[in-house]
């Protein structure tokens, strides 16, 4: 059960202010869908707005910001191709505002002559004049306070700028409480670490290069936090295995020959090692958790359908996750290019799919009609329903976290835990990468 005090944590991003469904669905392709999924949305660089010199002091290529009298405004003749300028100075010097495809009155009232403003962003020398290409800000003097002296700089996607996105995370860190310390108070001195409250604050409001690197107290302590609360979860995981029963699938072999048959190669030495283990594997009383690791290109996806097909020999179905819907239509494609005539009924679920094609499908899946099910998070959906899920495929495991994988779990008969075999093609040392997935075993 998840405390109360969690529960805006876990809340949709659409629930943030100035977040429609809109820019809710773009944050979702990079960060997630959760509020909690921004407080590690880290930034990667700073802009430092705090260096006001005086014009004549001013350094190339420098961000600063300024306190300017507007002296006049040089708008271009209409259809004339050329940027609007604004001339101001100071008591040592003079610089050029320059837009682009600016509209004129909105300029002049942001910035009347005779009157004087705050300006933030970067001048550069054009022709020996300087100059500051669309500011970032233009306020009035007494307006000092809304520019940020250190501005973090995040990670973004297509349709959301800086702006937005340094507004959505400020939006989502008003939800941090101060939570109970967990962790043992002699480590955080030992390694002179903040509060996580502390540390989220610290990574959010860097106040220089060296907060943004990952060895940085704040940095050290999430990432601490983050691989501590994974390995909890894998531990819960095992335990709950542990109390149900395992299955037993046993090869029956007229299918993986129909399979070898239909392939117009020859299987490697590694892939028939790699199948061996896994189809021992799946023999076993107890639930199989194996990673299959190899290159791009090196031919997982037979290996896994061999096993997948097992499970279909067994009268049970099958299910491959992948983290996008290109892989998984191209995961898709293949696996029903490699089952051509066989028999064997493979369909593909994803986000995009509604209506009364949904509703087919979750009914031909739910009665059995289906035999191996490919898709993307729709998969773990409470409304997708197995006939009899036995063993699942997960694509770039990395991608998927703890919770997922254990929502996917539950999807398997009641009281029987479920075959999983996970594949990946990051080179990740053994034992990192079986401590990391919560693999039993490593088939290469």
């Amino acid at each position: 059960m998840r405390p109360e005090i969690l529960y805006p944590f876990f809340a949709d991003t659409i629930s943030l202010p100035g977040v429609g469904g809109r820019i809710a669905g773009l944050l979702e392709k990079i960060i997630g869908r959760r509020v909690l999924d921004l407080f590690w949305h880290f930034p990667v660089d700073i802009i430092d707005r705090r260096a006001s010199p005086a014009l004549a002091d001013i350094k190339y290529d420098q961000i600063v910001t300024l306190r300017v009298t507007i002296d006049k405004h040089d708008a271009p003749p209409r259809n004339v191709k050329r940027p609007y300028r604004v001339w101001c100075h100071d008591a040592t010097g003079k610089l050029q505002l320059i837009f682009f495809h600016a509209k004129g009155d909105y300029i002049e009232r942001q910035l009347p002559v005779g009157e004087e403003r705050l300006i933030s962003g970067k001048v550069e020398i054009y022709n020996g004049q300087l100059q500051m290409t669309h500011p970032d800000y233009m306020l009035l003097p007494d307006k000092r306070d809304e520019i940020p002296a250190v501005e973090p700089v995040y990670p973004l996607t297509g349709g959301v700028s800086g702006k937005v996105m340094a507004k959505i995370v400020r939006g989502a860190l008003e939800r941090l409480v101060d939570l109970p310390e967990w962790q043992d108070k002699p480590l955080l001195k030992r390694e002179g670490w903040p509060t996580w409250y502390d540390a989220m604050k610290m990574a959010h409001q860097p106040q220089g290069q060296a907060d943004l690197q990952l060895n940085s107290p704040a940095r050290q302590r999430l990432a601490y936090d983050e691989f501590l609360a994974n390995q909890l979860a894998l531990e819960i995981m095992r335990r709950q295995n542990q109390k149900k029963k395992g299955r037993s699938l046993t090869s029956k072999g007229h299918l993986k020959q129909k399979l070898l048959d239909n392939l117009p190669y020859s299987l490697t030495g590694a892939q028939i090692t790699s199948s061996a283990e896994i189809e021992q594997d799946l023999a076993q009383p107890f639930a199989m958790m194996r990673l299959l690791q190899g290159d791009v290109g090196s031919g997982k996806t037979v290996v896994a359908l061999l096993a997948m097909l097992i499970a279909v020999e067994n009268g049970a179905q099958a299910a491959m996750i992948a983290p996008t819907e290109i892989l998984s239509r191209q995961h898709y494609a293949s696996l029903s290019e490699m089952t051509a005539g066989m028999g064997v009924k493979i369909a593909i679920l994803t986000g995009r799919d509604k209506g009364k094609a949904r509703i087919k499908l979750l009914d031909d899946l739910q009665s059995g009609e289906i035999d191996i099910l490919v898709g993307t998070h729709a998969l773990f959906q409470k409304d997708v329903i197995y006939h009899d899920l036995a063993f699942a495929v997960i694509d770039e495991q990395h991608r998927f976290g703890v919770e997922q994988r254990m929502a996917l779990s539950a999807k398997g008969r009641e009281g029987s835990s479920m075959d999983v075999l996970a594949m990946t093609a990051t080179p990740i040392p053994r034992t990192l990468q079986l401590a990391m997935s919560g693999m039993r075993g490593l088939s290469l």
